[in-house]
């Protein structure tokens, strides 16, 4: 178990003082002049299985910060395991929640998700007071929150970010796993209501995760400022003096010969110049990258004959349109040993590729070793794009969309739940229905690049759809009445 420092940056004051922000922020102060007072004397302590990498970890930070400045004692703390195996065993039980892999969680899986479980509450408890409310994240902390939830008089909540809203057997089997520990919680959280398995039905409230419009993610960045980050991240070659030091470690670009070397060979990407399509997640097979990249390819090869101006200039743009397909360096994500070893496949897939195909795709590997680094350099990478691609099988949410919809940034999108939640096809940008389907991403993104100005109006309606659901101050509120309502029970 380990406690994860959270620096403090912003205050409330710098986010009111944007003009498109302070209505938002005095809402939160005004709901927590009201309920901040109830929880006097209680600790909030937020737990979950990595301090970067993710979208629990991109949204801690900001939460924790806040509410601190709000008045309440907030902690973060991480589990952790000398046992490989348990994290395997856990995206096991991640995948099948999504409804992929085996459903089968035998008794030597039990033995070993008890004992770390086991392990971890035992740290957790030294930490620990009467009346503190505990929030779990996830299925990899579930269980030590429910033994501390038995032996200690304090308040726990699981905040589960994934489900699927299409029960199966693989589902059924991950929720008979988890169940002795999740119906022992005060109270269950999820991303839609679709994912509430119904032994927690009536025990469990929905809350949408949200960004933090001012982080390194997510806020503006002046022309000079966004080159600067492409050269310091080497995606764009230095051609003048830049203010700001190279990062230590830079991006790496997939080559062909399957190594990763640098990012402007064999040439510049052109992430300023060429119209840019961008898919940036975790390195795993639900995110849909392999389809993705052969329907590219496939929108790539229907070339219409120039007929118009219009159809001249589509033509064009279909010619010089890149894929970038990025993700974070596998190997610093501890709880994601599944990364590596999707990667492996995406880099053989590119390699079998033609030369000229090659030259259309980029894999970029992006580094972890600096959380405002890497969160810079997707930041830069979402804004240069023309559409934003989450492609997924299933996903939780998707906050990879909704960074991209802050920044008016149209969106391409499967009809995963978590992505239904915030794309209505046709208003805050396009979805396909199914993400396994090449022909279908081609189909969809070609009629996107073909009308620029409905690119433009998906764009500001995504923006102020972010503005009114998915904000973190909203989110804070929510937060707010729920442990409120907790603690009187």
């Amino acid at each position: 178990m380990k406690l994860v420092e959270v620096k403090k940056t912003l205050s409330l004051d710098d986010y009111a003082s944007f003009a498109h922000l302070a209505r938002a922020v005095e809402d939160l102060r005004a709901e927590a002049r009201m309920l901040v007072p109830r929880l006097q004397g209680r600790r909030v302590w937020m737990v979950n299985s990595t301090a970067q990498g993710g979208g629990v970890a991109e949204m801690l930070p900001t939460q924790v910060q806040l509410l601190r400045e709000l008045g309440l004692e907030v902690n973060w703390a991480v589990i952790e395991s000398d046992q490989p195996e348990f994290f395997k065993l856990t995206k096991h039980i991640h995948n099948l929640i999504h409804g992929e892999g085996t459903p089968r969680l035998d008794a030597e899986a039990r033995a070993l998700y008890d004992a770390v479980s086991r392990e971890n509450a035992d740290r957790l408890r030294e930490l620990l007071r009467p009346k503190d409310i505990v929030v779990i994240h996830d299925p990899q902390p579930l269980g030590a929150g429910s033994l501390l939830r038995r032996e200690l008089p304090i308040k726990a909540i699981w905040r589960c970010h994934i489900g699927l809203d299409e029960p199966n057997e693989a589902t059924r089997a991950a929720w008979g796993f988890l169940r002795p520990h999740a119906e022992v919680y005060d109270h269950a959280v999820f991303s839609a209501p679709e994912y509430i398995p119904d032994f927690l039905a009536g025990r469990a409230t929905v809350i949408h995760p949200a960004i933090d419009p001012l982080s390194h993610k997510n806020r503006g960045l002046h022309p000079h400022k966004l080159m600067g980050i492409l050269c310091n991240a080497e995606l764009a070659r230095t051609h003048a003096p830049v203010l700001t030091a190279s990062f230590p470690t830079p991006a790496r670009r997939l080559q062909a010969d399957g190594r990763f070397g640098p990012a402007t060979e064999p040439d510049e990407i052109g992430l300023l110049y060429r119209p840019i399509v961008t898919q940036i997640s975790r390195w795993d097979r639900l995110k849909g990258f392999a389809p993705l990249m052969e329907g590219f390819l496939r929108f790539k090869q229907c070339r219409p004959s120039p007929a118009n101006h219009r159809q001249m200039r589509h033509t064009r743009r279909r010619e010089i349109v890149r894929l970038v397909l990025a993700g974070p360096d596998p190997d610093s994500i501890q709880d994601d040993p599944e990364g590596v070893e999707v990667l492996k496949e995406l880099c053989a897939r590119y390699r079998e590729l033609p030369s000229e195909c090659q030259r259309d795709i980029v894999v970029l590997s992006l580094p972890m070793d600096s959380r405002k680094h890497n969160a810079l350099i997707v930041n830069a990478l979402q804004r240069c794009s023309v559409v934003v691609v989450q492609n997924s099988l299933r996903e939780g949410f998707g906050l990879t969309a909704t960074e991209a919809m802050w920044k008016g940034v149209p969106v391409l999108v499967s009809s995963a739940c978590g992505l239904r939640q915030q794309v209505r096809d046709g208003v805050d940008g396009r979805m396909v229905s199914d993400p396994t389907d090449p022909d279908e991403i081609a189909a969809v993104l070609d009629d996107m690049m073909q009308q620029p100005p409905a690119l433009e109006r998906w764009g500001r309606n995504a923006q102020l759809r972010v503005y009114n659901e998915f904000m973190v101050f909203a989110q804070l509120s929510r937060w707010l009445r729920l442990w409120t309502r907790v603690i009187q029970k």
